[in-house]
C-alpha cells in the first residue's frame, strides 16, 4: 500500500498579513494587498502597483548579521518556515534528523541582491562586490537555510520552475516521503520581485496591470477586463509527515495530500496553449494518482493570475478534464487579494485550500465585474462562500510551459 502523505504544519507571510491566521481572514474578507508600491519610486514605470508584505522588519526574525547575510525571499521564506514547524510542534534530532528533509523553491531567487550587487559593480568596481551575492541569491539557498536553521539532514534541494515552483516543491516533496526517503519534508516557496528591474521587465513584457489610480481593483481574474497580473511577494511553507510518522508522534493532521500532477505545454516561453491542454494533463494525472473522478472535487483554487491568455486556457482546461461537472464545482482565484507570489504562490494556495476544507468556507475571486463569455464558470465572485469542502484542488502554471496540480483532501484516518 502507498505511503499516505499528511500536512501537519502552514506557515504563510503574505500581502495579506504575516502569518496564516491573518492572511486567510484577508482572504476571507475579499480584502486586496495591491497598492501603490513602496519599495521603490516607481513613477516613471508603466506599472506603479504591487502586493507588497507591509511593514517586514527582518530584524524581529533575524539577528542584524543573519539579516544582511539573507536576501529578502529567503528571509521571507524562512519566516514561513518558523510558523509551519512551531504549528506542527516537532523537533528532530539525532538519526532522525536524517530522515527530515526540505524542499524550498522560488521563482527568481534573490534577484533584489543580485540587481543591488550590478549597481555596486558598475559604480564602485569589482573590489567591492560583496562575497555573499553568490549564496544569497542562489535559489537553493532557502532549502539550505531552512535546514541549517532546524537540523534537517536528508533530501535538500532547490526547486525553480516559475510561478508553478510552489506546487512542484510540494508534490515532489510528498513524493520523497512516498518512496520512503523521508519521513518528514518542510515543502513550499517564496518569492520578492518588486524591485525597479523585476516591475520593469514584467512590465516591458505586458504583463502586468496598468490600473494604477485603482490597484486594489488591478486583480481581476477572469473578468472581461482584466489586463494583467498584479506582482506580489511572500513565502509559504508546508509540513508534511507520511501518516505513520505523524501518528507515531500523535501529530495533529491538517490535510492529505491524495494527488500530484505535472506535465509541460512544450508551446511558447511565457503563452500557454490555448486550449490549455498542458495543464488539463496536469490535473488529470492528479486525479488519476488519487483514485479520484471530477464530480470528487468540491473546489479548485484556480491559476487565475488575470491575464487574458492564462485565465481563458485554465478554463479550457477545467471544462475538458471535469465536462459537465465543470459548471457545478466552485472556481476562485485567490491572487485577486495576494498578486502573484510567483514561487511562493502555489504554496500559498494549498494553505487556502486546506483552510477552505478545514472551515467549509470557499474564498472568492474578488474585482469579478464584467462577466467574460469565454470564461463562463462559477468562479466565485466577490463574496465568500459556505460550502462542504472534502477535496480542493489547485492548479499553478509557470513560463516555460510548467504545471502542477495538487490534490488535498480532508484528511480520514
Amino acid at each position: 500500500m502507498s505511503t499516505r502523505v499528511v500536512v501537519t504544519g502552514l506557515g504563510c507571510i503574505s500581502p495579506l498579513g504575516h502569518d496564516v491566521a491573518s492572511t486567510w481572514d484577508g482572504l476571507i474578507a475579499g480584502r486586496s494587498g495591491a497598492a501603490p508600491i513602496t519599495a521603490f519610486d516607481a513613477s516613471e514605470y508603466d506599472t506603479r502597483i504591487a502586493a507588497e508584505v507591509k511593514d517586514f522588519d527582518p530584524t524581529r526574525h533575524f539577528s542584524a548579521k543573519e539579516a544582511r547575510r539573507m536576501d529578502r525571499f529567503v528571509q521571507l521564506g524562512l519566516v514561513a518556515a518558523h510558523e509551519a514547524w512551531k504549528d506542527a510542534n516537532i523537533q528532530v534530532d539525532g538519526p532522525a534528523a536524517e530522515r527530515a528533509g526540505v524542499i524550498g523553491g522560488s521563482g527568481i531567487g534573490g534577484i533584489g541582491t543580485l540587481s543591488q550587487q550590478f549597481e555596486v559593480l558598475h559604480t564602485k568596481g569589482p573590489g567591492r562586490i560583496s562575497p555573499f551575492l553568490i549564496p544569497m541569491m542562489i535559489v537553493d539557498m532557502l532549502a539550505g537555510q531552512i535546514a541549517m536553521t532546524f537540523g534537517l539532514r536528508g533530501p535538500n534541494w532547490g526547486l525553480a520552475s516559475a510561478c508553478s515552483t510552489g506546487n512542484h516543491a510540494i508534490g515532489e516533496a510528498a513524493e520523497i516521503i512516498r518512496r520512503e526517503d523521508a519521513d518528514v519534508m518542510v515543502a513550499g516557496g517564496s518569492d520578492c520581485g518588486i524591485y525597479p528591474i523585476g516591475v520593469a521587465s514584467f512590465s516591458s513584457m505586458k504583463a502586468l496591470s496598468t490600473c494604477n489610480d485603482q490597484p486594489e481593483k488591478a486583480s481581476r481574474p477572469f473578468d472581461a477586463q482584466r489586463d494583467g497580473f498584479v506582482l506580489g511577494e511572500g513565502g509559504a511553507m508546508l509540513v508534511l509527515e507520511s501518516l505513520e510518522h505523524a501518528r507515531e508522534r500523535g501529530a495533529r493532521i491538517h490535510a492529505e495530500l491524495v494527488g500530484y500532477g505535472a506535465t509541460d505545454d512544450a508551446f511558447h516561453m511565457t503563452a500557454p496553449c490555448a486550449d490549455g491542454d498542458g495543464l488539463a494533463r496536469s490535473m488529470q494525472m492528479a486525479l488519476r494518482k488519487a483514485g479520484l473522478g471530477p464530480r470528487d472535487v468540491d473546489y479548485i483554487n484556480a491559476h487565475g493570475t488575470s491575464t487574458p491568455l492564462n485565465d481563458l486556457a485554465e478554463s479550457e482546461a477545467i471544462k475538458a478534464v471535469f465536462g459537465a461537472a465543470a459548471y457545478d464545482v466552485p472556481v476562485s482565484s485567490t491572487k485577486s487579494m495576494t498578486g502573484h507570489m510567483m514561487g511562493a504562490g502555489g504554496a500559498a494556495e494549498a494553505i487556502a485550500c486546506i483552510k477552505a476544507i478545514q472551515e467549509d468556507l470557499i474564498p472568492p475571486t474578488i474585482n469579478y465585474e464584467y462577466p467574460d463569455p469565454a470564461c463562463d464558470l462559477d468562479y466565485v465572485p466577490n463574496e465568500a462562500r459556505k460550502r462542504n469542502v472534502e477535496v480542493a484542488l489547485s492548479n499553478s502554471a509557470g513560463f516555460g510551459g510548467h504545471n502542477s496540480t495538487l490534490l488535498i483532501a480532508q484528511f480520514r484516518g
